[in-house]
């Protein structure tokens, strides 16, 4: 043993690591002991390297280990116990690594554990490297990447940082569970040749097929993926169907990645039943925002709406969908959103939407501290059975101005207003309205607690119309030409907020009451466009104008009066409202009736939430028959159940009796379910339904019969870390033109990686 070794055998591993750094130097020695070269001494001295260039050029492989003998003769440096190499971020662990100085082979043995710059870890039985620690073989390869991923071959081999394997498997799937015990990943990918690229982050195969939980599914022919959760380039897993429509369908879409902030999702789907169908869509993430464009298009015969008969001439039918958003500056933004169909029914036949109004809009838009500024534009295209295209408004343009400003004098918030609008149709009735307004708002708390607002309202309002006969209700018409108004109101609204303990928690009970006047405002002899819906709620109860929009203004003089309460306990939370309103005046008013505030005392409102723990989420919103307590609109939405088993339901049920003539106050009744039930750890299955419960009693026009299902569906899926498959079986049973009622199947098949 060579003094060197022996050295080694009694000091700590670091300084083992300077013993063979020096041994790794004799060429280096050798130079500096010996004579000068005349010929280079004629040619000047060469410049005194850097430390940095002393150390690129110098061939260092830092490392320690417990013990190292060193065979001068044979050149052979042999690590035994605990032996970590590094060198260029590349590092190796064994226990017991060989260097041979004169071919420069590093052969490491037992326990071995290699980890690239990037992270990922090598496992082997035995590995050879060459000195560089980039390059080798290595026998019975187990390669775990920096995300969880795992490559496993009998034999690998390194050169120049790419993994070539044969016989080899990937899976991105744990191999053991919580428990910390062993578990055969879900799904893998073997092949007789994988290639892996560190530095593109991607997989390549030779004779591949897909294992799904150990079974053999189906080969893969030139298959590639990404090596981590980027998405990458390629074709993702297919999409099949069995619908009623288009019978068998196979969607086989295509991923391409431009850059990180640049995608393309093309697909082409083949039908049983019909031409082929194919879809795009475009994303782009830019330094001030965003922008997705996509479509459908195909080559089909339509049916129309109100009949039966094909069309006689095919024709191209498809559908567009943009939208975007710019952030210029700090305040000011740019947005659009843009959705045309060529026909009624194209959506539903193709089941990718079941609007039934598909609006585009435009705004420029600027927002402050204190001012708002909005210009914009919108246009409706209907997909309603029996609607007409020409008689839907377009919006062009509206303009909206706001200035908040602090009252130097009372104290309080001021609010300045400039609002235009106007609506046109190519058949139907045309407004333009503009307003100008100012709102004067004053919060103060008093020393006995309570919380006062103190409301000062004015607006003056232009209207222009023409054809107003075309407006079927008649008081949504107005009068024909120039109109002005004049609106000014004034409100108290007063909190006295009360908070103790009961029951174990703290209950905080909050009396409410609001004074608000108003003089009599020409409401009817104003275009109606944006004030249509009309229902009293415990949302707008103390609204200083309890009507949407701007067209109508509540000009009554009234008190509203109510209370709320909440409740905090350890596990439950209670928030609950109920309030009244009464006239003061005995003037006509605007309201229909059936609305709730058709006469001087108003029905009751009321909303209450329930939640227990995560378990039970429980709403309802009520309105009663101020004469005999009758449910005018009872609503309840209920969440039981955990994240893994839950059931969701809803009904709605509005017994207005609002007469037929006002078109968009119709009494309806329905019931919404959806639940899931977790069956095994991974398994679990869903179902939902929606069902019609209106009468002809409830609405004249209503085709349902008290029980008419729109659509329903069941299924069961699988879902762990790498792995989601899912069965569905959906019907339909509305029938919209050449969307018809029936049944379809739906297979879903996501893997980790690998199409996702």
């Amino acid at each position: 043993m060579t003094a060197p070794a022996a050295f080694c055998l009694h000091h700590r591993p670091f300084l083992c690591a300077v013993g063979l750094y020096l041994l790794a130097q004799p060429a280096y020695l050798h130079a500096q002991n010996s004579p000068i070269d005349p010929v280079a001494a004629d040619l000047g001295n060469p410049p005194e390297q850097t430390v940095e260039e002393k150390k690129a050029a110098d061939p260092v492989i830092a490392f320690s280990a417990e013990k190292i003998d060193y065979d001068s003769q044979a050149e052979i440096v042999t690590a035994i116990g605990d032996v970590i190499l590094n060198r260029d971020g590349y590092r190796l662990r064994a226990d017991t690594v060989i260097w041979n100085r004169k071919t420069g082979e590093v052969t490491a043995q037992g326990n071995i554990r290699s980890i690239g710059p990037n992270g990922d870890i090598a496992y082997g039985d035995s590995i050879i490297l060459t000195d560089s620690l980039k390059d080798g073989v290595v026998e019975n390869l187990l390669l775990v990447m920096n995300d969880g991923g795992r490559l496993a071959a009998q034999r690998g081999e390194r050169q120049d940082g790419r993994l070539s394997l044969d016989y080899a498997a990937y899976s991105p799937c744990a191999v053991e569970d919580t428990d910390g015990c062993p578990k055969r990943p879900s799904w893998q990918v073997k092949a007789v040749k994988v290639t892996y690229d560190p530095a593109s982050k991607r997989v390549r195969y030779q004779g591949a097929r897909l294992e799904l939980f150990g079974l053999p599914l189906l080969p893969l022919p030139g298959l590639s993926h990404p090596a981590e959760t980027k998405a990458g380039s390629g074709f993702l897993v297919p999409d099949l169907r069995l619908t009623q429509n288009n019978g068998l369908e196979v969607e086989i879409p295509y991923y391409l990645r431009f850059s990180e902030n640049r995608d393309l999702l093309v697909s082409g789907t083949a039908f049983s039943k019909v031409a082929p169908l194919l879809r795009a869509e475009f994303r782009t993430l830019e330094e001030k925002g965003a922008l997705k464009v996509g479509g459908y298009l195909t080559y089909g015969t339509a049916v129309s709406t109100d009949t039966v008969t094909p069309d006689s001439n095919r024709q191209l039918r498809g559908y567009f969908d943009a939208v975007g958003k710019f952030q210029l500056d700090d305040k000011w933004s740019v947005s659009s959103s843009i959705r045309l169909a060529t026909d009624r029914t194209f959506l539903r036949r193709y089941d990718i939407s079941r609007d039934d109004r598909l609006r585009s809009t435009f705004a420029v838009e600027r927002i402050d501290e204190k001012s708002y500024f909005s210009f914009s534009g919108w246009s409706v295209q209907t997909l309603r059975v029996g609607d007409s295209q020409k008689a839907t408004p377009i919006a062009l343009p509206e303009i909206d101005y706001r200035l908040r400003l602090s009252d130097p004098v009372l104290g309080g918030q001021v609010q300045l207003q400039a609002n235009s609008l106007a609506i046109g149709r190519i058949e139907g009735q045309d407004t333009q309205r503009a307003f100008a307004s100012a709102r004067w708002d004053l919060r103060t708390i008093t020393g006995l607690g309570q919380d006062v607002t103190f409301t000062l309202l004015g607006r003056g309002d232009v209207y222009h119309s023409d054809e107003n006969e075309d407006t079927l209700t008649e008081i949504y018409r107005g009068q024909s030409g120039w109109q002005t108004r004049g609106i000014f109101a004034a409100a108290a609204d007063v909190k006295w907020p009360f908070a103790g303990e009961i029951f174990g928690g703290t209950q905080i009970f909050t009396p409410r009451v609001q004074f608000v006047a108003a003089p009599t405002i020409s409401n009817l002899t104003i275009p109606n466009e944006d004030s249509r819906a009309v229902d009293l709620e415990s949302s707008n109860l103390f609204a200083l104008n309890r009507i949407s929009g701007y067209d109508r203004f509540d000009d009554s003089a009234r008190v509203t009066f109510g209370f709320d309460w909440n409740f905090s306990g350890k596990d439950v939370q209670i928030d609950t409202n109920i309030g009244q309103s009464y006239r003061l005046s005995n003037r006509a008013t605007i309201f229909p009736d059936g609305t709730g505030l058709s006469e001087k005392v108003s029905d009751v409102v009321g909303r209450t939430e329930i939640r227990f723990k995560d378990l039970v989420k429980l709403t309802h919103r009520y309105r009663l028959d101020k004469d005999n307590f009758a449910v005018r609109r009872n609503e309840i939405d209920a969440t039981l159940g955990t994240r893994g088993t839950y059931l969701q339901a809803g009904y709605l049920r509005l017994n207005r009796n609002i007469g037929p003539e006002i078109e968009d106050l119709q009494d309806r009744e329905e019931i919404r379910l959806g639940g899931r039930a977790k069956i095994a750890r991974y398994w679990s299955v869903f179902g939902s339904a929606i069902v019609d419960l209106t009468s002809p009693r409830d609405d004249p026009l209503s085709v349902s019969d008290g029980f008419e299902p729109i659509r329903h569906r069941l299924g069961i899926s699988y879902d762990d870390d790498c792995l989601s498959v899912g069965f569905t079986w959906r019907r339909d049973y509305q029938e919209t033109g050449d969307a018809r009622r029936g049944n379809s199947f739906l297979f879903r098949l996501a893997f980790r990686n690998l199409g996702v």
